[in-house]
């Protein structure tokens, strides 16, 4: 029996060169979740061929049409075209670096192959807004995005700062009032932007959240520390040092 075709979008969030002229690449699909596709043909030089492949950078926002089969682990793509076409993400450096950063997060967290549409429908909207913000906003938008991305995993950090809950315990994902027994915790002033982080609802408003270069990155660490102690095997982010160069 032939595989079924199916309309998704997808998220590319890796490309690697298989053969001549392929490609195997892992997209966030709206409707399967993470999977990995062959594409014949991607590479060749010609003018038409180098076109095809820019479709499969990381970041990438794709209308597919794709043949599914819970059976195999690589699926294959019949059609694909841009879904959304970025402005700036492609070309900007800072914008790129932050962009990337997003990719590796959800990479790391995406363990299973199944559908997860309100993450699906975060994320294409985090990257467009992305896409179209200012200076300000798209610096903060690393922090804001690894804040808010728990939430589709069970993890989310408990905003319940106050005066008295003023330290941030990372092992327990919620604001204490004496300081842990373990160090993983963050006080003082990183710990009331983490809870201006979280009640931030959309992009647009991390403009009136003003910090510089050392403290983001910083408060990035913190974060990447917070996931490391919730998702097993979370490593260290590549991305993160990039980062850090960029945003200096």
């Amino acid at each position: 029996m032939p595989d079924k075709l199916h309309k998704t979008k997808g998220i590319v969030l890796r490309t690697v060169k298989y053969g001549e002229t392929s490609v195997i690449v892992t997209i966030f699909t709206e409707l399967f979740g993470v999977q990995s596709y062959l594409v014949n043909g991607v590479r060749t030089s010609t003018k038409k061929g180098t076109g095809k492949a820019s479709l499969f950078q990381p970041t990438a926002i794709l209308d597919m049409v794709v043949y599914h089969s819970e059976l195999k682990q690589l699926q294959r793509i019949k059609e694909f075209r841009w879904g959304y076409l970025y402005k700036h993400i492609l070309s900007d450096v800072r914008k790129n670096a932050v962009a990337l950063f997003m990719v590796e997060l959800l990479t790391k967290c995406l363990k299973q192959p199944e559908e997860h549409s309100d993450l699906f429908h975060f994320a294409e909207d985090a990257f467009m807004h992305l896409d179209e913000s200012g200076e300000t906003v798209a610096a903060n938008f690393p922090l804001y995005f690894a804040l808010h991305l728990p939430v589709f995993f069970g993890f989310r950090v408990n905003d319940n700062y106050s005066g008295m809950n003023s330290i941030l315990d990372l092992q327990e994902g919620s604001f204490v009032q004496q300081v842990p027994s373990h160090p993983y915790f963050i006080e003082d002033k990183q710990a009331h932007i983490t809870s201006q982080l979280l009640k931030t609802q959309q992009p647009a408003e991390l403009d009136a959240i003003k910090l510089n270069h050392d403290f983001r990155r910083n408060l990035l660490f913190a974060y990447e520390k917070y996931y490391s102690l919730h998702i097993h095997d979370f490593g260290t982010m590549r991305t993160l040092l990039v980062l850090r160069e960029i945003l200096s």
